[in-house]
């Protein structure tokens, strides 16, 4: 997937209540941050995920969030800590802010 100037006005959009937000294109995705700290990617399917570990992870995964994988070249599959923002939450940017923060305060 590429990333398109309408996917980061997206996210820009999306989680602009938590300040301004700035993103990099890397690895066929798009990594988010506000103020210098990452806390969500879009990964090369396209779908937001958000940074995640401990109980934040397992709060993402009861609203059906999915762990984002990745294969190896040596044809293994890997898992980065990086967890599916819930469908709601796409169309909801104070619920895509609060995830987003839970994510910051475990990162920060």
């Amino acid at each position: 997937m590429t990333i398109s100037a309408e996917d980061i006005e997206f996210v820009k959009d999306l989680f602009s209540d938590l300040g301004p937000i700035t993103t990099r294109k890397m690895f066929g995705g798009l990594s988010i941050y506000c103020d210098g700290v990452i806390f969500a990617i879009i990964g090369p399917d396209g779908k937001i995920l958000i940074k995640a570990k401990d109980g934040l992870a397992d709060a993402l995964a009861a609203e059906g969030g999915s762990q984002f994988t990745f294969e190896k070249k040596d044809g293994k599959t890997a898992t980065m800590g990086y967890w599916t923002l819930p469908d709601d939450a796409l169309d909801d940017p104070d619920l895509a802010c609060d995830w987003a923060r839970k994510s910051l305060a475990q990162n920060t």
